[in-house]
């Protein structure tokens, strides 16, 4: 008896127990459905949030390369007026070196001028010579005194009114047409007028080459070397020293021309006349070895 009340309880509680169980089951089909609407909802909102995010990526983008853009054009247009504005000052630079040589020899003609005014003051206020005048005794004496003759007009010099350049070219001319006697003349005639002039140790220099183009070699070594001592820096100098060695080969004096070319190649190592130099050194190195 006690049996059958306890199966009879178990029936009834069955129905029971698969109540609850299917309302479980409800309850978590409802709540995957809900996370399944939410995720929907999250889907589409990072959805939207990323279209927005790309928009606003691509429009910085463009921003960005707009800017870029303008940079560029800018840094063109800047890097443009820097050439222009370099271009400019190159072209006043040439005007103003072209201004400071007129000015110089300007500076040297007023100089010239200047020097034959004070040539001709000091030859006008200079007494005038006695001329003797050869006396008659026999003719009568005058009873009113003699006018003297008028004193000779003063010598003009040569040089006068001369700008250096003027005196330069005869001269130079002179050179390069093989009149070197000529040439010599007229270079030493403008070192006494000009001996402060820019063309001075040009002048000087060319002296040495009439002289080394006569073969007077000595001449032409104490030539070079008056342009060496009186014209240090300039830019006859390194090929004073380098013709000073050439003239004392063909004069023999090989350690003295050496000398010459090792001063030219530690001085002015870059210069033309230090290359022609370096070539002569070889030269000598060669001839001095046994045969």
């Amino acid at each position: 008896m006690k049996t059958f009340h306890i199966a009879l309880i178990a029936l009834l509680l069955i129905p029971g127990a698969a109540l609850a169980q299917n309302r479980e089951h409800q309850q978590l089909a409802a709540d995957v459905r809900m996370l399944q609407e939410q995720a929907q909802q999250l889907a589409l909102t990072l959805a939207a949030q990323n279209q927005a995010l790309a928009e606003a990526l691509k429009a910085i983008t463009a921003r960005l390369d707009a800017q870029n853009e303008a940079m560029r054009k800018g840094f063109a247009d800047q890097r443009l007026m820097v050439d222009e504005l370099s271009d400019a000052v190159g072209v006043i630079r040439e005007r103003s070196d072209d201004t400071n040589v007129r000015i110089t020899a300007l500076r040297e003609e007023l100089e010239a001028l200047r020097n034959t005014v004070q040539a001709l003051q000091q030859a006008a206020l200079a007494p005038p010579p006695v001329v003797a005048v050869p006396v008659d005794p026999n003719a009568p004496v005058p009873t009113t005194p003699q006018p003297l003759p008028p004193a000779p007009a003063p010598a003009v010099p040569s040089t006068a009114g001369l700008s250096p350049q003027r005196l330069f070219e005869p001269a130079r001319t002179d050179y390069f047409a093989g009149q070197y006697s000529s040439a010599i003349l007229g270079f030493e005639a403008f070192l006494r007028a000009f001996p402060r002039s820019d063309l001075a140790d040009d002048a000087q220099y060319y002296i040495g080459e009439s002289y080394f183009q006569q073969n007077q070699f000595g001449d032409a070594v104490t030539a070079y070397n008056q342009v060496i001592q009186n014209y240090p820096g300039a830019n006859a100098v390194p090929d004073a020293y380098y013709k000073r060695g050439f003239a004392q080969e063909r004069l023999g004096q090989a350690d003295a021309a050496r000398s010459s070319y090792e001063t030219v190649i530690k001085s002015f190592p870059d210069s033309t006349a230090a290359q022609l130099a370096r070539q002569s050194l070889d030269r000598l190195a060669r001839a001095q070895k046994p045969q």
